[in-house]
């Protein structure tokens, strides 16, 4: 018997992306990877969600109000949500150690 998802690491994951159940994605938190991450200035967004769709990973979740804000778990500080901002109200701040 193996041993569920959750108790693997990624460093123990089978390379070549084979998916072996649908939704398994959300079994893997990587956002351990990230040297840095998203922070939104709130008072300057305008809530278009331009954030939540560019996300490759669906990491930003919308809050009540329509404001964005991010999944830390799932994160991997690829920067594409404050590069594609279209008000620059998103800014990646360097992660603390």
């Amino acid at each position: 018997m193996t041993k569920p998802l959750e108790d693997f690491t990624w460093q123990e994951i089978e390379l070549g992306g084979i998916l072996r159940e649908p939704g398994s994605a959300r079994d893997y938190k990587v956002g351990d990877w990230k040297s840095q991450h998203p922070v939104w200035t709130k008072s300057h967004c305008i809530r278009c969600g331009v954030c939540w769709t560019v996300c490759p990973e669906g990491a930003i979740i919308e809050e009540e109000g329509g404001y964005f804000d991010v999944n830390l778990d799932y994160c991997k500080g690829c920067g594409i949500c404050a590069r594609e901002c279209v008000i620059g109200c998103i800014s990646m701040v360097t992660e603390e150690e």
